[in-house]
Formats: structure tokens, C-alpha cells, sequence
């Protein structure tokens, strides 16, 4: 499970949403919709994967 990541893809906008749903989106790496970044899994990223979890699609 160290090694394991997940696949995080923007698929909606960051224009108009709170500063805090902002910086978790810099935080996972992401800046475009439709980007995809591959996280490493663990609780952090998770925490703000569910944060945002509206504005995005992620596989594992």
C-alpha cells in the first residue's frame, strides 16, 4: 500500500469556490479542468479528495 496512488482528474471549474476547496485542488496538484495528476494514497490526500470530491473524478 506505500506505493499505491490514485488518479485525480479536474472535471469542473475552480472559478467562484472557496479558498479552502481552491488550495486543496493546488494541493492534489491540479490547475485545469480536465488535468490529471496520479497522488500517492494516503490520508492527507484522501481528506482533501473528499473535501472536493464534487469537482473531481478519481480512480484508484
Amino acid at each position: 500500500m506505500a506505493n499505491s496512488k490514485i488518479k485525480v482528474t479536474l472535471i469542473k471549474s475552480l472559478i467562484g469556490r472557496l479558498e479552502a476547496h481552491k488550495a486543496c485542488a493546488r494541493g492534489l496538484g491540479l490547475k485545469k479542468i480536465n488535468q490529471t495528476v496520479e497522488v500517492v494514497d494516503t490520508p492527507e490526500n484522501r481528506g482533501m479528495i473528499n473535501k472536493i470530491s464534487y469537482l473531481l473524478k478519481s480512480e484508484s
